[in-house]
C-alpha cells in the first residue's frame, strides 16, 4: 500500500521569510503575520476565488508554455516571415484581405506534406506563429487574442488539424526517436522539438475554438459546432482524439517515450474532453434534462449557484492556538459586561487582547449561509468600523436557513419503516412503504415528512433498468443506446482504461509537492529542462520557479481530467462511472490524494511560482524588464495561486465522488488517518473547498470517536451549517446498523461484478451467451440453407458416406417412435 507520508524533498521552496508572510484581505498585497501555529498560519485570509471549468484565457495560454521555451517565439516569428516574404510582397499579415490570407494558409498546409523533417518542422512553426496571432504586427495582448482567433478559425477552415492529427501520429509512433531518447542520460527540451510544435497548435486550437465569443461570426459558430463534433467522433485514426492522447500518456510512463512532452499532452487532453463532453455548466443541463426525461421531480435546487453563495467558515483553532487563548483568560480580567468585550474585539492597538469574542462573532456570521449571502465578502473585512453596543440579548443570531434542501433515500424510508414494524407490531413487511396499520401517530407524521424529502437519482433508475435487463435478456428488449460524445469516449477508453488510470496516477504522484525524488520514479521534466543546465544563481532560480510551475500545471490538469470524466460517466451510466471508480482506488487513488494534502496546504494554494513577465501573450507584446533575484523571489501580487486551489478543489471532489455511499472506502479515510489531514485543508478560508473537506469529514465522524467529536466541536457545527442533511442519518454519533464489520473485498466484490455484468451485456458482443441466441425451428429454412463445406470434405465425400452412414446399422422403428 502507498506510503502517507510527510512532505518530502520534493516539496516547494518556501523559505522562513515567505512563510510569515499572508495575503492582506481584500488586497493582493503580503503582510507580516505577528501570529504563526504549528501548521504555519492560523489566521488565514477570505479568498476571493470564483471556481469554473478553467481559468482566465490568458492564463490558460500562457500555461502552455514553459519559461525554457522563450526563444522559440522569436523563432516561431522567423520561419513565419521567410515563409511569407517568399510567396507575398513586403506587406504585413494583418494588411491583406481574406482572400489572401486563405491562399497563404492553403500554402503552408501543402508545405507539411514534403518528405523534408527539418522543412515540414520550418512549416509547422510558421502555422504556430500564425495560431499565436502573428504578434510582431500587434501593439496590445488585446490585439494578439483577437488575430489568434482570426488565424486559426482560418486554419481551422483550411483543414490544418487534420494534417496535425497525421503528423502526430507519424511522431508518435517514430521509433528511432524513441528509442534514441530511451538511451539518453539525460532529456532536455531539444529532443521533444516536433511534438512540442505539434501540441502547441492543436492546444491554441482547441482552446480558442472552445472559448465562447458573443461577437463571433455565424460562420464561425457552425465550424466550431462541427469541430467539436469531429473532435469527440472516431474520425481521426478510427478513435476520439482523446483516445490518441491517453495512448500517449501510456506509452510515456512505460517508459518507451520518455521524451514526449507530457504537460503539453495532458492539456490537449483536458481541453479536448472539456470542449467535446462539456463544462460544469453543461453536465447541470444534461442533469435536469436526463431527470426530466425518467420522469423524475426536479432538483430542490442548483448547486452551482448554491456553493457560488456560500461564505467560508473560520478555520478551526489548532491546538498552539488553544493554549494561547487559555493563558490569555487567565491573565485576563473578567469583565462582566459583554459590550465591552464586542468594543474591544475592534481595538487596533491590541489586536488579540479579545481573540475569543471575536471567534465568537465569526460564528455569529458564519451562521447566515443562506443564498442572500454578502456579494462582497472580502471587502468586509477591510474597514473594521467600532460596533454599535447592543443588549446582551441582541447578540444572539439566528441561521436564516439552511443552504440545502434535505434528502432521502428510498432505502432509508424502508429501514426507518422495518425498524418501527419490529418495534411497535414485532414484524415486517419488506420493502412496503405504503402500510402504516397499526403505527402510531407519530411515526405517520415521519413517515409523511420522509416522503416529502424522498430524492430518487438517476443512477437508481438506472441500476434498477440493468438488474431488468440481467433478469430478462430475452424478453427485456434491445437497450437504446444513445451514441453521445461521452459514449463515444467510454467504448475507445474501455479496453485499457485500468492502464489509463495507473498512467495518470503515476504521473500526478510524480508531481505531487509532497513525493520524495526516487530512482525509479518517471521523469515529468522532458519537456522544461533546457540543453545546457544554468550556471548563475539568476538562471537556477528562474528554472527552480519554471519547474515548480510545471508540477502544479500537471496537477491541474489531471485532477480536471479525472473529476470531470468521473462527473460525466456517472451521467451517462452509473457502472461506466463506478468501472472507472473502481480502478483509481485500486490503483490507490485515495491515499495519493491523501499524501498530497499532507503538506502544509496554505503555502501551496499562494505559493508564487509565476514569472507575469515571461508569461504569453505579455512576453512578445511588451519589452522585457531585466530580471533579477529579488523581483523573482517577489513573484506577483495575487493573494493565491488560482491553478493550486483550482486543483485542490478537483482532488477534494474526487475523493468524495469515490467514497460516497460507499462504506468500506469510507473505512479507508479513517484508516490512513484523514481527519487530521483534512481538517488542516480548513484554514483555507474559500467555501467550496471548505464544503468538500467537510463532506469528507463528516462521512467517518461515527467512526471517530466520541473524544474527537467532542475536541472538535466548531468543525461539527460547520458540517450542520455547510453541508446537506439526510433525514435520519445520525452521521454525529456511532450506530449499531452502520457498525458493521470493515468487508473491503465482499463489497468490492459484488460491485465488481455488477461492473462486469454490465460491460459484458452491452460490449462484448462477441462472447454472448449461446443459450439466448435465437434459434430456428423451421426444418424447409433449415434444410434450405446453404452451407459451404470445405475442400477436403469435398474430396473425401465417398468415405465420409461409407463410414458414417452406410457402415452405421440404422434401427427405423426406434427413429419413427
Amino acid at each position: 500500500m502507498m506510503e502517507v507520508g510527510g512532505n518530502g524533498g520534493g516539496g516547494l521552496p518556501v523559505n522562513n521569510k515567505q512563510r510569515a508572510m499572508i495575503p492582506n484581505k481584500g488586497r493582493g498585497e503580503f503582510t507580516r503575520n505577528p501570529r504563526k501555529d504549528s501548521e504555519g498560519l492560523s489566521e488565514s485570509p477570505d479568498l476571493e476565488f470564483e471556481y469554473s471549468d478553467t481559468d482566465k484565457w490568458a492564463a490558460e495560454l500562457s500555461e502552455l508554455y514553459s519559461y525554457t521555451e522563450g526563444p522559440e517565439f522569436a523563432l516561431n516569428r522567423k520561419c513565419f516571415e521567410e515563409e511569407f516574404r517568399a510567396h507575398v510582397s513586403d506587406r504585413k499579415w494583418t494588411e491583406l484581405d481574406a482572400a489572401q490570407h486563405r491562399a497563404h494558409a492553403m500554402r503552408l498546409l501543402d508545405g507539411l506534406e514534403v518528405i523534408a523533417r527539418e522543412k515540414r518542422l520550418k512549416v509547422a512553426r510558421a502555422i504556430l506563429y500564425m495560431a499565436q496571432g502573428t504578434f510582431a504586427e500587434c501593439s496590445s495582448e488585446a490585439e494578439v487574442q483577437h488575430w489568434m482567433r482570426y488565424n486559426i478559425f482560418l486554419l481551422l477552415d483550411v483543414g490544418t488539424f487534420s494534417a496535425l492529427v497525421e503528423l502526430l501520429n507519424m511522431e508518435i509512433d517514430n521509433s528511432a526517436a524513441c528509442s534514441s531518447a530511451v538511451r539518453k542520460p539525460a532529456i532536455s527540451l531539444a529532443d521533444s522539438t516536433d511534438l512540442r510544435v505539434l501540441l502547441n497548435i492543436m492546444y491554441l486550437m482547441v482552446e480558442t475554438i472552445q472559448q465562447d465569443e458573443p461577437a463571433d461570426k455565424p460562420e464561425w459558430k457552425i465550424i466550431k459546432e462541427t469541430f467539436r463534433a469531429e473532435l469527440g467522433s472516431p474520425l481521426f485514426n478510427n478513435e476520439p482524439i482523446s483516445v490518441m492522447l491517453f495512448g500517449m500518456v501510456t506509452k510515456f510512463c512505460s517508459g518507451h517515450a520518455p521524451h514526449f512532452p507530457m504537460k503539453k499532452v495532458l492539456l490537449l487532453l483536458w481541453k479536448s474532453i472539456l470542449f467535446t463532453l462539456g463544462g460544469f455548466e453543461q453536465l447541470q443541463n444534461i442533469k435536469v434534462q436526463k431527470r426530466e426525461e425518467l420522469g423524475l421531480p426536479p432538483l430542490p435546487e442548483d448547486s452551482i449557484r448554491v456553493i457560488r453563495s456560500m461564505r467560508a467558515a473560520s478555520p478551526p483553532a489548532s491546538a498552539s492556538d488553544l493554549i494561547e487563548q487559555q493563558q490569555k483568560r487567565a491573565r485576563r480580567e473578567h469583565k462582566a459586561l459583554i459590550k465591552q468585550d464586542n468594543l474591544d474585539a475592534f481595538n487596533e492597538k491590541d489586536p488579540y487582547k479579545a481573540d475569543d469574542s471575536r471567534e465568537d462573532e465569526d460564528d455569529n456570521d458564519d451562521n447566515d449561509n443562506s443564498i442572500e449571502a454578502e456579494t462582497f465578502p472580502i471587502e468586509r473585512d477591510e474597514v473594521m468600523p467600532p460596533p454599535i453596543p447592543h443588549p446582551p440579548s441582541e447578540r444572539v443570531s439566528f441561521p436564516k436557513g439552511l443552504p440545502w434542501a434535505p434528502k432521502v433515500r428510498e432505502k432509508d424510508i424502508e429501514n426507518f419503516l422495518e425498524s418501527s414494524r419490529s418495534k411497535f407490531i414485532g414484524y415486517t413487511l419488506g420493502s412496503d412503504t405504503d402500510t402504516v396499520v397499526g403505527l402510531p401517530r407519530p411515526i405517520h407524521e415521519s413517515i409523511k415528512t420522509l416522503k416529502l424529502h424522498k430524492y430518487v437519482s438517476i443512477a437508481e433508475i438506472q441500476v434498477a433498468k440493468e438488474e431488468e435487463f440481467q433478469k430478462t435478456p430475452l424478453s427485456g428488449g434491445e437497450e437504446e443506446v444513445e451514441m453521445c460524445a461521452t459514449e463515444l469516449l467510454y467504448q475507445g477508453i474501455l479496453p485499457s482504461l485500468p492502464q489509463y488510470m495507473i498512467a495518470l496516477l503515476k504521473i500526478l504522484l510524480a508531481a505531487a509537492p509532497t513525493s520524495k525524488a526516487k530512482t525509479d520514479s518517471i521523469n515529468i521534466l522532458a519537456d522544461v529542462l533546457p540543453e545546457e543546465m544554468p550556471t548563475t544563481v539568476l538562471q537556477s532560480m528562474k528554472l527552480g520557479v519554471d519547474v515548480n510551475r510545471h508540477k502544479e500545471i500537471i496537477v491541474k490538469a489531471i485532477s480536471a481530467i479525472l473529476l470531470l470524466l468521473l462527473k460525466h460517466f456517472k451521467l451517462n451510466h452509473i457502472y461506466q462511472f463506478e468501472y472507472m471508480a473502481q480502478h483509481l482506488v485500486f490503483a490507490n487513488c485515495i491515499p495519493l490524494i491523501l499524501k498530497f494534502f499532507n503538506q502544509n496546504i496554505m503555502s501551496y494554494i499562494t505559493a508564487k511560482n509565476s514569472i507575469s513577465v515571461l508569461d504569453f501573450p505579455y512576453c512578445v507584446v511588451h519589452e522585457l524588464p531585466e530580471l533579477t533575484a529579488e523581483s523573482l523571489e517577489a513573484g506577483d501580487n495575487n493573494q493565491f495561486c488560482w491553478r493550486n486551489l483550482f486543483s485542490c478543489i478537483n482532488l477534494l471532489r474526487i475523493l468524495n465522488k469515490l467514497t460516497k455511499w460507499k462504506h468500506s472506502r469510507t473505512m479507508m479515510l479513517v484508516v490512513f488517518k484523514s481527519a487530521p489531514i483534512l481538517k488542516r485543508a480548513l484554514k483555507v478560508k474559500q467555501a467550496m473547498m471548505q464544503l468538500y473537506v467537510l463532506k469528507l469529514l463528516k462521512v467517518q465522524t461515527k467512526y471517530l470517536g466520541r473524544q474527537w467529536r467532542k475536541s472538535n466541536m466548531k468543525t461539527m457545527s460547520a458540517i450542520y451549517q455547510k453541508v446537506r442533511h439526510r433525514l435520519n442519518d445520525d452521521w454525529a454519533y456511532g450506530n449499531d446498523l452502520d457498525a458493521r464489520p470493515w468487508d473491503f473485498q465482499a463489497e468490492e466484490c459484488a460491485l465488481r461484478a455488477n461492473i462486469e455484468r454490465f460491460n459484458s451485456r452491452r460490449y462484448d458482443k462477441s462472447h454472448s451467451n449461446p443459450d439466448f441466441l435465437p434459434v430456428d425451428n423451421c426444418l424447409q429454412s433449415v434444410l434450405g440453407q446453404r452451407v459451404d463445406l470445405p475442400e477436403d470434405f469435398q474430396m473425401n465425400y465417398d468415405l465420409w458416406l461409407e463410414r458414417e452412414v452406410f457402415s452405421k446399422p440404422i434401427s427405423w422403428e426406434e427413429l419413427l417412435q
